[in-house]
């Protein structure tokens, strides 16, 4: 059974973040037209991709978990090597 493409809505709190002369894209989008919940994923300027396992409710939320991470490893643990979260 084939998936149809389905539009992805993209949180207005996404975007470039730098951070110490660090540059990352914070991704955090769902289904459009969806009260699904909002992925999180960040990818550093060389296509480094880290992304959480996790959901979260509000993009807000999704939000907080990368500022969290960035407090507790820095920004730049993104660029050394990406992980799971």
């Amino acid at each position: 059974m084939a998936i149809p493409n389905r539009e992805i809505e993209d949180s207005p709190l996404a975007g470039s973040v730098t951070r110490n002369g660090v540059t990352v894209q914070v991704h955090i989008y769902r289904f459009a037209g969806t009260d699904d919940e909002w992925t999180l994923e960040v990818v550093d300027h060389e296509g480094g991709h880290t992304a959480w396992t996790g959901a979260f409710a509000t993009d807000e939320h999704a939000f907080e978990a990368f500022e969290h991470a960035v407090a507790e490893d820095g920004i730049g643990s993104f660029v050394e090597q990406p992980v799971e979260h």
